[in-house]
């Protein structure tokens, strides 16, 4: 996309991201301000990192 071919900001649609607690999945910005500032702090899970130098 160049320059003149990306839209407006308020064109654009907001991305909602989910994530998984205890079992179902809810919308991060569903979360009170404590465990949003929670899942901002979280490491995520790399499983090529985690095998890597293991046959």
């Amino acid at each position: 996309m160049t320059a003149q071919q990306t839209p407006a900001v308020a064109q654009r649609q907001r991305c909602e991201v989910w994530t998984r607690v205890m079992g179902y999945h809810r919308p991060v910005s569903a979360f009170n301000p404590g465990k949003q500032s929670e899942h901002h702090e979280r490491l995520h899970f790399n499983e090529g990192a985690a095998t890597a130098g293991h046959p």
